[in-house]
């Protein structure tokens, strides 16, 4: 073979692995195979979250949740197993307060009714999460679908990828970055958090043992807001229970008071404060709550999809799980 026809060669294998590293995920993955799938997890989504709207911010929640370990490959849903005793990501700290997994067990039941062994898991929490949010009066966004349940699921890996409410903005950074995200994406993503509720015990630091002394506040938190939070939510650093609406006021509505709040110090995690930091983050912010509320909409919808691309499986990887707690047999 010539110098020339092997160059060609080697450029066209290149091209073939470099086209399969980009996934062959696609829109309407399953019109072929399970025509249905997609407006069943819909009708199933707009039937229950209306009766439930919290659940809304909790499969969204679960989404990137899954994404941040081994990629969007369901192995957040991995419950553990005798045989195996494998601690799975379901047991992790970052993950004991995650909800909505009979939620998801429920959409798959009837998936696979319909198409026994065709979509996988982590598809159904990718749009489950899109379908939730729409639902909420947020924005709708493509999601390419086509990605297989891994069959792996580690408490550690978790704890080491999933970012803590307590992180900073170095920290935030380097974990998006990871993932192949940007400081434009960690701002967008945490925009999810104009919905849903928190439990006192992902901030309490904060207000009572800043310094590791106890006693001490967080100065970056707005004084009057942290009173009214040891005052009438989180009355001592010991209260695991209450939940408190991480973007109060309007903890149902998918809008951009949670950046106005962040820019009066009165965002709820020391991760939000975090993003008040840098020049950099504070611009996207700034330009966020000047523009209107489709404008986010858009930047937020982009973001999202890009996260459920991150170290997606395909192909012949993974599996399609028949039950999403348990790897196939």
């Amino acid at each position: 073979m010539s110098s020339f026809g092997l160059g060609l060669f080697v450029i066209c294998i290149v091209g073939i692995f470099l086209d399969a590293s980009h996934a062959q995920l696609q829109l309407n993955f399953y019109a072929k195979s399970c025509p249905k799938a997609e407006k069943i997890i819909q009708d199933y989504v707009h039937k229950h979250i209306p009766k439930a709207p919290s659940l809304a911010a909790a499969l969204l929640r679960l989404h990137f949740h899954d994404c941040f370990v081994r990629g969007c490959d369901g192995s957040v849903l991995l419950n553990f197993t005798s045989s195996t005793k494998n601690q799975t990501e379901k047991v992790a700290i970052p993950n004991q307060t995650l909800r909505g997994f009979s939620f998801i067990d429920g959409v798959k039941k009837i998936v696979e009714a319909e198409c026994p062994g065709v979509v996988s898991c982590a598809d159904i929490v990718t749009l489950v999460a899109r379908d939730s949010v729409v639902v909420t009066g947020g924005p709708f966004w493509n999601v390419p679908t086509g990605r297989r349940d891994g069959k792996i699921s580690n408490a550690s890996e978790a704890l080491g990828n999933i970012p803590p409410p307590t992180s900073n903005l170095s920290s935030l950074q380097t974990s998006f970055a990871n993932k192949g995200l940007d400081l434009k994406d960690l701002v967008l993503l945490s925009g999810a958090h104009t919905i849903g509720v928190s439990h006192c015990s992902s901030f309490s630091t904060r207000l009572y043992n800043f310094t590791g002394v106890l006693g001490t506040q967080d100065p970056s938190l707005d004084s009057e807001y942290a009173s009214n939070l040891k005052g009438k939510k989180c009355k001592s650093i010991d209260d695991n229970t209450t939940i408190v609406e991480m973007d109060p006021g309007s903890f149902r509505t998918f809008d951009l008071s949670y950046y106005k709040l962040l820019l009066k110090r009165r965002g709820l995690f020391q991760s939000d404060a975090a993003l008040t930091t840098s020049a950099t983050t504070k611009s996207f912010i700034n330009q966020l709550v000047k523009g209107s509320l489709e404008e986010f909409n858009e930047e937020f919808a982009k973001a999202m999809e890009k996260m459920g691309r991150i170290e997606v499986k395909t192909g012949s990887a993974g599996e399609i799980r028949k039950q999403c707690a348990f790897v196939n047999k």
